[in-house]
């Protein structure tokens, strides 16, 4: 769908009232969208409705009617307000229930995988669920399709991702309540724990080479379904000493973050410290991905990617999967790359691609 001063679309966004929410708000009227407003607080969207000119539809989550008159009439939602893990289950299933099309810009395995556990309920619906339609996951999961495409039988993929910005709030909490799950890989096609700390190694990525080390990132879910490649290792720049000292901090993390009043206390200190990245910081910034498909005869192909900084890539590319979705919907749980293909992220301002370096 190409926008114009005579389209205008209308979907819902959750969480608009957060960090990101208001960056995707903004480019989503940029763009010549108008999105409606919605989050648990109108007190929360009224300023940001004033200022971009946009209808508000508070709703708290855990209000089935609410949210279905937030929808009324509404082809989409783009869900923004995480940790997803918490909030996603119940707009997939008032999405469900209005026959609304649902986006998120989650990065959390679990969601993944309750989306996909979705799939017959939405094409029953004839409704599609795309989960990560941010900076998770769709420059890996479009350098995994791309890099996939290249050796037909191919049972192993490495991916690696180098982000210059800070963490915002949400994602900071979002990465909170991962922590007591553990590291994880996919092996033979199932996801399996993996020490944290454990497996580091060099990956030369397009600017320079970098310490990288296995976490948890939503490609262990999103990748395997776009390429059916059974064994996947996602990796992530850390400074070379961070492995060792993992190895060491993460099993008295994961014990203290199982504590309720420690969880607790941790997230209200992040809503009170973590702010996300400043404008210039989102403009400076840069994000960078390599991937690698290798087949058991020695055939592979390896690819780099770089991108804009994480929130400023999220707000670009999450309100151009729903401009996607809106003009060609498929009913189902997609992915963004198995849904629109290894050169989606090209259409996002600030993509380059390397096959060579």
């Amino acid at each position: 769908m190409t926008t114009t001063s005579t389209t205008s679309p209308r979907w819902l966004l959750y969480g608009a009232s957060g960090y990101t929410g208001r960056l995707i708000a903004e480019e989503a009227v940029r763009r010549g969208h108008r999105p409606v407003l919605s989050g648990r607080s109108r007190e929360k969207l009224a300023p940001l409705a004033e200022l971009l000119g946009l209808e508000v539809r508070p709703a708290p989550l855990d209000d089935p009617r609410q949210l279905a008159a937030a929808m009324d009439g509404l082809p989409l939602v783009l869900h923004a307000a995480g940790p997803f893990v918490h909030t996603s289950e119940p707009m997939r299933l008032a999405c469900l229930a209005a026959g609304t099309h649902y986006l998120d810009i989650t990065g959390e395995i679990p969601v993944f995988e309750d989306s996909f556990r979705h799939d017959a309920d939405a094409k029953a619906r004839g409704v599609s669920f795309m989960s990560g339609v941010g900076f998770d996951v769709v420059p890996t999961d479009c350098l995994a399709r791309y890099v996939g495409d290249q050796v037909p039988g191919a049972t192993e993929l490495d991916i690696a991702i180098a982000a210059v910005s800070q963490a915002s709030a949400g994602t900071t909490k979002s990465a909170l309540i991962q922590i007591p799950e553990g590291g994880k890989v996919r092996r033979n096609g199932q996801l399996e724990p993996y020490p944290m700390g454990h497996g580091a190694r060099r990956v030369r990525f397009s600017d320079r080479e970098r310490s990288v080390m296995p976490i948890p990132w939503g490609d262990l879910s999103t990748a395997f379904h776009t390429t059916g490649i059974p064994n996947i290792t996602t990796y992530m720049a850390f400074p070379a000493n961070s492995a060792r000292v993992l190895r060491w901090t993460h099993p008295i993390l994961r014990r203290a973050l199982k504590l309720g009043p420690v969880r607790d206390g941790l997230m209200k200190l992040v809503d009170a410290r973590v702010k996300g990245p400043g404008a210039d910081l989102r403009t400076s910034g840069r994000s960078y991905v390599w991937a690698q498909a290798r087949a058991p005869d020695g055939r592979s192909a390896q690819a780099w990617l770089e991108v804009a900084e994480g929130y400023l890539f999220t707000a670009r590319s999450s309100v151009l999967a729903v401009e996607e979705l809106l003009a060609q919907p498929t009913p189902g749980a997609l992915t963004p790359a198995g849904a629109f293909g290894a050169d989606f992220v090209l259409r996002v301002e600030g993509s380059r691609r390397f096959d060579a370096l």
